[in-house]
């Protein structure tokens, strides 16, 4: 067997597989004689079918399935060989005309090839990265919060603002039966807030849904209507099961322990500074991302090469599951060509800097996401047996340890952005950091 390479252009090539039957006819032989043995022919006891009749019966088949084998094995020895990076996989040049009894056969298969180019981390103009400010109202929005979770519900008997209601949304025809939570101002019209304000603990009063709350979204929240049903229900019965005053937790050193252990916060004031320190640490989590995108945006602007296109489109027509026609593909294409750009960018980026990955480092790197994760349930210091425990469960899940693995790579990589690439630092409230980072473009 052989295979050669015929060169179109810089990106696309031709792949030439040339079997001879000397190749594969001991092989085909072998499976043959194998088929003798196992098989149960009418007329003939087990194993005593006759070779020919096997031949006649199963040689084409046994031969067209060896073959291929050895095409395969040909073509990916070959590809690893010679080190050609390519996109996709290769392509067979379709022959309606294969003599398959015919001493040599040759097969072709058109192979795209991945470019040739240089990442560049210096940058004139500077990147936009920002800050988040964390301000007296967000830390003391955070208290009030972190005292109505740790308060005490004192029950009531009529519903006032600022009371919270709980009570049963039903509707028998469009099987709506929701027990949910929500307190007047959520309620959109003054109408009915007198008319919930009116009911006593056990009745139950019919309500519009058109309008019902003020955040559209909170109706399909507080009903669980899915998308199919949320439109045709105009009309629910709300049954009042209960009104409670939340009473905040007073700022005291058993609430100070609860969420920090025992005497880590003494102070209001202490408490202010934890608050504020944690809340930038976990908002670095977030601008890194959001750099992580501009960056991304930025590299695939200011690196120039180009690719295979009318290859990768009709690859794309057979590559997925449903098979593509030429204007889908081109659609499907297009979609997808910054996120095939972005894929090479990062493979060289890796490649050029030695950035490694192993067994290891996705372990502790496991186990510092694992520590933050407790940190937000207020266990502070967590004992390495049982993260060690948890780290050998969580990676005993092949789809877990990818993921852990590329969030790890991201690290690394905004490491590297941060060290080489200009920025412009901007301090920005987390309303507007929002508004930024999903603006939709």
């Amino acid at each position: 067997m052989k295979v050669s390479k015929k060169d179109i252009d810089k990106l696309n090539s031709v792949l030439s597989v040339v079997i001879e039957n000397t190749d594969y006819e001991s092989k085909v032989e072998e499976v043959l004689k194998d088929y003798k043995k196992r098989a149960n022919i009418p007329g003939f006891r087990k194993g005593h079918t006759p070779i020919g009749l096997i031949k006649k019966q199963y040689g084409v088949s046994v031969k067209v399935d060896e073959i291929n084998k050895l095409m395969q094995k040909g073509l990916g020895d070959y590809l690893g060989e010679k080190k050609l990076n390519i996109l996709g996989n290769p392509i067979p040049v379709e022959k309606n005309d294969i003599d398959w009894n015919a001493d040599k056969l040759t097969f072709d298969f058109e192979i795209g090839l991945s470019p040739e180019f240089e990442v560049s981390l210096k940058n004139k103009k500077a990147i936009a990265s920002y800050e988040i400010d964390v301000d007296k109202k967000m830390i003391d929005d955070q208290i009030k919060n972190i005292q109505n979770q740790y308060g005490k519900l004192i029950a009531q008997t009529k519903i006032e603002d600022g009371f919270e209601i709980n009570g049963k949304f039903s509707n028998e025809e469009f099987e709506v039966d929701n027990t949910s939570n929500f307190k007047l101002k959520d309620i959109k019209s003054k109408a009915n807030k007198d008319s919930l304000k009116k009911l006593n603990i056990g009745e139950s009063i019919e309500l519009k849904t058109k309008g019902l709350f003020v955040k559209d979204s909170d109706l399909s929240f507080h009903l669980k209507t899915n998308d199919d049903n949320k439109d045709q229900v105009k009309t629910v019965t709300f049954l009042l099961n209960e009104i409670n005053k939340r009473q905040p937790a007073d700022l005291d050193q058993e609430l100070f322990d609860k969420l920090f252990g025992k005497d880590t916060i003494k102070t209001v004031t202490e408490l202010k500074k934890k608050l504020k320190s944690d809340a930038e640490l976990n908002f670095v989590n977030q601008t890194d991302q959001k750099l992580l995108n501009d960056v991304t945006e930025h590299l695939i602007e200011n690196t120039k090469f180009d690719l295979p296109d009318n290859f990768l489109k009709k690859w794309m027509q057979t590559a997925g599951e449903n098979k593509l026609n030429e204007k889908e593909a081109a659609l499907e294409y297009e979609k997808s060509e910054k996120g095939l750009r972005y894929q090479l960018i990062e493979s060289k980026l890796v490649a050029q800097n030695n950035i490694k990955i192993d067994h290891n480092q996705i372990k502790d790197f496991s186990k510092d996401l694992i520590k933050t994760q407790m940190k937000q349930y207020g266990q502070n210091n967590p004992e390495e047996k049982e993260l060690e425990s948890i780290s050998q469960r969580i990676l005993s899940n092949q789809e877990e340890v990818k993921r852990i693995s590329d969030q790890l790579l991201s690290k690394k990589l905004i490491d590297l952005f941060k060290s080489n690439l200009k920025f412009k630092n901007n301090k920005v409230s987390y309303e507007k950091f929002i508004e930024m980072a999903y603006a939709k473009k």
